[in-house]
């Protein structure tokens, strides 16, 4: 049995997915469907009968090895093939039947025989094989052969949806890119603004007589870096960079995401935080910082379904 790998071409996965597959087997048509949905870890759910119950284990292990993450509805069915639990004559019961009935005869007298069609009717003359709902140890390979068959479909389809997904979301972090890159321009136009701020506040202080000198240079410090979004812009793009390089490194990129998304939305805030009262400059940074976390949380959204 071969299973394709996830690490061969590390794709990005959706958790969302469908897969169906009906094999044939010793024991008869053997039919697996996987049904994924979105989950913070790997659950998997059997509805299988319980022929399939000795098996569970082994079928368990299977699907940890090529899953990640996801919500798993696991469902088998086996349709028997006409060899297996074949109805069959109970001879025992059937010769006490005759016999008993040969004994009342002779007893009552009556000449009477037997009629196989009523004695086939009686209880316990017609019965199935003993054993039939259970399949042998040796059925386990066919079964697991199937089910990793089944496995690489879903992952395939998993796989092409992750794809887009990853498509969508570098679309997303290159707007991110576009516009921190034209917060960092008019940055360039608002420093005076910044810089005026920052000169109202420490002649406040300075005014103040209550205030001592380690105060001023606190609060100077303090308001340098409120005045400026300068830091904000670096670690906004660094955040950026780091989610195409997770997005092209592919494999389990969800909660990676996830914890970018947060830094990058907390930077944003902070972005728009300080461009407030900036003037015309404090306006347009602000229209661009409201796009950033548009497409953060439209990425967020998206990354939300990934493994």
């Amino acid at each position: 049995m071969r299973i394709s790998s996830s690490t061969s071409n590390n794709p990005v996965r959706s958790m969302t997915g469908f897969a169906a597959l009906r094999a044939t087997t010793s024991e008869g048509d053997l039919t697996c469907t996987l049904r994924s949905v979105n989950h913070r870890g790997l659950d998997l759910h059997f509805h299988c009968s319980a022929e399939f119950a000795p098996f569970e284990n082994e079928m368990r292990g299977l699907l940890k090895a090529h899953i990640a993450r996801g919500h798993v509805d696991v469902r088998a069915s086996l349709t028997r093939s006409a060899t297996n639990g074949m109805p069959f004559v109970n001879q025992g019961v059937l010769k006490h039947y005759v016999a008993l009935f040969r004994e009342l005869s002779g007893e009552l007298n009556l000449t009477g025989q037997p009629d196989l069609n009523h004695l086939l009717g009686l209880r316990g003359v017609i019965g199935e094989s003993t054993g039939a709902n259970e399949l042998p140890e040796a059925y386990l390979g066919e079964l697991l052969a199937a089910l990793g068959t089944c496995v690489n479909n879903l992952n395939e389809q998993r796989s092409r949806e992750g794809g887009q997904l990853s498509a969508e979301i570098a679309k997303q972090a290159a707007e991110i890119e576009r516009c921190t890159d034209a917060i960092a321009a008019i940055r360039q136009a608002a420093i005076p603004v910044f810089t005026e701020r920052l000169r109202e506040r420490l002649r406040e202080l300075i005014g103040s007589t209550t205030i001592t000198e380690a105060r001023l240079v606190e609060e100077a410090a303090l308001l340098a870096d409120r005045s400026d979004i300068h830091e904000e812009i670096v670690r906004l793009r660094v955040h950026t960079q780091e989610l195409q390089k997770v997005l092209a490194s592919g494999g389990e990129v969800g909660k990676r995401l996830d914890f970018l998304l947060q830094e990058m939305n907390r930077e944003a805030n902070t972005t728009l935080a300080k461009s407030a009262g900036a003037g015309e400059p404090g306006i347009q940074m602000t229209a661009l910082g409201l796009t950033v976390k548009a497409n953060i949380e439209r990425i967020r959204e998206q990354a939300l379904n990934l493994e």
